[in-house]
């Protein structure tokens, strides 16, 4: 009895030093971050791309506008192509995912770390944390961005839309929600390899590659398995006007299915610390 009482006791009491230390550790991981050059980087870059390129597709499409058939006017999507952007802008997001956790492995400041931290799965969380927070914030700056620019530029041919026209807040902030659970998925991969190259080939593969092999499968293969990949599943949520909506899954319920992928590759990469050496 004796010797419950006082295990009980004891794991209580590192209960609550976690617990109490995890702001610390957050403001930790938030200094490292900030301090890393690679990381202010491919923040720039990603958001850049947001930019830049919706501006691009944006004008482009106003220059031949009056050559579009009358049925592709009628199903344009003006929200989806001012936010075309994102979709290179996400593997520059993945890329700092992985390099959150995978710069300190290739440094042997893991170590250290872990040292100072014994709590795995908590230094884990709070790199989650801090990633998730400050590329939410700045990526979501950059989408409304993109958004106004390209909508001031479809403008000129009247095929602007609102913020507040039905399914645009909610592609706004779907998008941005896109890109921070790719680079979530992305610091997952790389903690499970825990080498730069190989968590950004593995991203890529996920993202990019593996959407066209599952395409290239007779139908209705390719639409029952591929309307579950992660970029399949996420992307709906970008995304007004619903095209080929049949073979999809519905915006929220395919930003689940990619958040899922996610979780498991973070609840993957929690166990594996646990049972690998750092």
């Amino acid at each position: 009895m004796t010797t419950t009482t006082i295990t009980s006791n004891s794991s209580n009491t590192d209960s609550k030093q976690a617990s109490s230390a995890f702001p610390d550790l957050l403001r930790s991981e938030w200094t490292k971050f900030r301090s890393v050059k690679s990381s202010l980087w491919s923040l720039i870059v990603a958001n850049g791309i947001t930019i830049v390129l919706s501006v691009v597709i944006c004008q482009a499409i106003v220059s031949r506008w009056n050559q579009r058939p009358l049925a592709e006017r009628l199903i344009f999507d003006p929200t989806a192509r001012s936010l075309t952007g994102i979709f290179l802008a996400q593997l520059a997001i993945g890329v700092l995912g992985v390099l959150v956790i995978t710069s300190e492995y290739s440094s042997g400041t893991i170590r250290a770390t872990f040292t100072a931290r014994p709590q795995r799965n908590l230094v884990l969380a709070a790199k989650a944390i801090v990633f998730a927070v400050v590329t939410f914030i700045t990526c979501l700056i950059a989408i409304l961005i993109a958004f106004a620019v390209g909508q001031a530029i479809f403008t000129q041919v009247g095929a602007g839309a609102s913020i507040t026209s039905p399914g645009v807040l909610r592609s706004i902030i779907g998008s941005t929600l896109y890109l921070t659970v790719g680079g979530l998925l992305a610091l997952g991969l790389g903690t499970l390899v825990r080498h730069t190259a190989g968590g950004i080939t593995c991203f890529v593969g996920m993202i990019l590659v593996l959407p066209g092999i599952v395409n290239a499968l007779p139908s209705p293969w390719s639409y029952d398995i591929g309307k579950f990949l992660p970029s399949e599943a996420g992307l709906v949520v970008t995304s007004v006007v619903r095209d080929g909506a049949g073979h999809l899954l519905g915006p929220w319920t395919g930003f689940l299915v990619f958040c899922a992928w996610a979780a498991v590759a973070l609840v993957l990469a929690g166990w594996t610390l646990h049972r690998r050496d750092a």
